[in-house]
C-alpha cells in the first residue's frame, strides 16, 4: 500500500466496512477499535488469551475477538486489517492478509491515516505525552470542543478508557517517537514536551533522537503550531530549528521560563494539592496529582486547548463559562493508569505505581511526591526497563533517587527488541546507586531483590502506617505494589 493509500484509506473503505485487527487488546489497538466502532466499521480481532484490562472495554463495546492466532481467521471479506507492531510476517494471520493482498497496515500507520480525516494536534515528547494528552482530553471536554482523544494509557476522567469521543472535527493523540512511528501523522499542532536521549536500541545518541523529532515538526503546515516546553533543552533546540528554516510555522511556549500566555507565573505545593498561576488565564488552577511536571503537562494542555477554543470558537472564544468549565475539569483530573496511579490506601499505606523508566522522568516524580508527601515516608521499588537504556544511563539512573527514604532495586527487565551483548545487570545498578547515595551523604536505606515478588515478606516488615510505596519503572513490579495492597487491604501483613 504506497503513501498516498495509506493516508486515504479510512476514506476508501465502505460504509459498515469489516476492520479486522491482529493484538487488539493492545491500549492504542483498543482505542483505536473504539474510534473505527464509533465511525460506524464492523470491528473484530485477535489477541493472545492472557487478561488485559482491555478485555472488559472489547466486551463493553461488543467487539467479537479470537483469543488465538490463525490464518483461518482472514478471509477476503474482510477490506482492512490493522496489526499491533509487536506482530509481523512471521504472526500467521498477518502471513495470512499479506497472501490474500489484503490492504494491511501497522498501528501507527493506521493511526496516522486515521488522523488525515480531521483537524489533528500531536502530542509528543520523551516524558509528559500521556498526561498531557489525559489532561487535555479533559479541558477539552469541558471547553465543548468537537473532538476526539487518543491517549497511551486508560485515564479514569474516560471512564477508564484511552478514547475520549466529544465529536468529529478535532482529532487530539499521543504520538509515539519510538523507530520514528509519529511520521505517520498528519497534524496541524505539535505538543512538545520533552526531548533527549532514550530508546537507545534504535537512537544510539542525542542528535539522532533529536532529529527524529525535528522531522516530525517538518511535518506542520506553514500556519500550524508548535507548542513547546520552554523549560526542556531538547524541545528548545528542536524548536530554533524549525524557527531558523522560516516555514510560518507559529510557536506557542509553556513552562515556567516561557514569555507570553502560558507562563507558569505560581507555584504551590500544599494539603496535596497543587495551586498554579498561568499568565493569560485569570486566577488560580488546581490540581490533584504532584509535581512540578505536572505543572507543566497542564500549562501544554491548556495552551493546545486554549488553540483548538480559538480554532472553534474565534477570538472571543474564552467566555466565562468555558473558563470556569476548564477549571472544574483540571481539578478533578487524577492522572491515568500507572502515572503516579493511587492504587489505594490500606494499613495506613498509600501505594502508587508509576510507568517513569527514564532518569530524568524519575528524578522529577520522585522530587514532586516528596513535595506533595512531605509528612510522609518515601519507600520506592524501581525495576529499571532494557538493558541497553539501563547501561547507556547508568549514571543518570544511579543519581536519580535522591530523597527516597528507602530504595528497592530489582533485576532490569528485558525488552525482546533489543540486543544487548554488555554486562551491566541489576546487581550493577545497585552498587552504582549505592555508591552514589554514599557519596552524596544520602541516609536512605537501599537494598537489592532479584524478582520483584520475592520481597513481599521483607516488606511487611518494613512498611508502617503513614508510608507511601510506590513501584515504578517499565517492568512488572508494579505486581509487588498490588499484591502488598492487597495482603494490607486483608489485615494479612505480619
Amino acid at each position: 500500500m504506497d503513501q498516498m493509500d495509506q493516508k486515504d484509506i479510512f476514506k476508501l473503505l465502505p460504509s459498515g466496512g469489516r476492520v479486522y485487527l491482529i493484538g487488539i487488546k493492545g491500549t492504542g489497538m483498543c482505542a483505536l477499535a473504539e474510534l473505527l466502532v464509533r465511525a460506524g466499521f464492523a470491528v473484530s480481532g485477535s489477541d493472545c488469551a492472557d487478561v488485559f484490562y482491555t478485555d472488559s472495554i472489547l466486551r463493553e463495546l461488543n467487539i467479537p475477538y479470537h483469543e488465538s492466532f490463525d490464518s483461518s481467521h482472514i478471509d477476503s471479506s474482510i477490506d482492512l486489517v490493522i496489526h499491533s507492531a509487536a506482530y509481523s510476517s512471521s504472526n500467521a494471520e498477518v502471513a495470512a492478509a499479506e497472501r490474500l493482498g489484503l490492504p494491511l497496515l501497522k498501528y501507527t500507520d493506521a493511526l496516522g491515516a486515521w488522523s488525515a480525516n480531521f483537524d489533528s494536534s500531536g502530542i509528543a515528547g520523551v516524558h509528559g505525552k500521556t498526561t498531557t494528552t489525559a489532561m487535555a482530553g479533559m479541558l477539552i471536554r469541558g471547553a465543548g470542543l468537537p473532538a476526539q482523544i487518543l491517549a497511551g494509557s486508560a485515564v479514569g476522567g474516560f471512564g477508564g478508557r484511552s478514547t475520549l469521543s466529544l465529536g468529529n472535527k478535532y482529532f487530539v493523540a499521543e504520538t509515539c517517537e519510538y523507530r520514528r512511528h509519529f511520521l505517520s501523522f498528519h497534524p496541524a499542532r505539535i505538543v512538545l514536551t520533552a526531548v533527549e536521549s532514550d530508546h537507545q536500541d534504535y537512537f544510539p545518541d542525542y542528535p539522532s533522537i533529536r532529529d527524529a523529532f525535528v522531522e516530525y515538526c517538518r511535518k506542520l503546515p506553514a500556519d500550524g503550531e508548535l507548542i513547546y516546553c520552554a523549560d526542556d533543552p531538547g524541545a528548545c533546540e528542536v524548536a530554533a530549528i524549525i524557527k531558523a528554516e522560516n516555514r510560518g510555522i507559529h510557536f506557542i511556549p509553556y513552562g515556567f521560563t516561557a514569555e507570553g500566555d502560558f507562563k507558569i507565573e505560581k507555584f504551590e505545593a500544599a494539603d496535596e494539592r497543587l495551586k498554579i498561576k498561568i499568565a493569560s488565564f485569570p486566577g488560580e488552577l488546581i490540581l490533584r496529582v504532584p509535581g512540578r511536571h505536572s505543572a507543566l503537562n497542564a500549562a501544554a494542555a491548556l495552551a493546545l486547548t486554549s488553540s483548538l477554543v480559538h480554532a472553534e470558537f474565534g477570538g472571543d472564544g474564552w467566555i466565562e463559562d468555558r473558563r470556569e468549565a476548564v477549571r472544574k475539569a483540571l481539578e478533578i483530573f487524577t492522572g491515568s493508569r500507572r502515572r503516579s496511579e493511587i492504587i489505594g490506601e490500606a494499613g495506613g499505606i498509600l501505594f502508587m505505581d508509576d510507568y517513569g523508566h527514564h532518569p530524568t522522568a524519575i528524578k522529577t516524580t520522585l522530587e514532586g511526591l516528596k513535595e506533595f508527601y512531605p509528612r510522609r515516608r518515601l519507600v520506592l521499588s524501581f525495576m529499571s526497563h532494557t538493558y541497553t537504556r539501563t547501561a547507556a544511563l547508568l549514571d543518570e539512573f544511579a543519581a536519580s533517587f535522591t530523597g527516597m527514604d528507602m530504595l528497592l532495586l530489582h533485576k532490569i527487565y528485558p525488552s525482546a527488541r533489543e540486543t544487548y551483548s554488555g554486562s551491566v545487570t541489576g546487581e550493577t545498578l545497585f552498587q552504582k546507586t549505592k555508591e552514589a547515595l554514599q557519596k552524596n551523604g544520602s541516609k536512605t536505606e537501599i537494598f537489592y531483590v532479584d524478582e520483584p515478588l520475592d520481597a513481599a515478606e521483607q516488606m511487611k516488615k518494613i512498611l508502617a502506617p503513614g508510608d507511601l510505596f510506590i513501584t515504578m519503572g517499565a517492568g512488572d513490579n508494579w505486581k509487588l505494589g498490588r499484591s502488598l495492597y492487597t495482603d494490607f487491604s486483608q489485615g494479612a501483613a505480619v
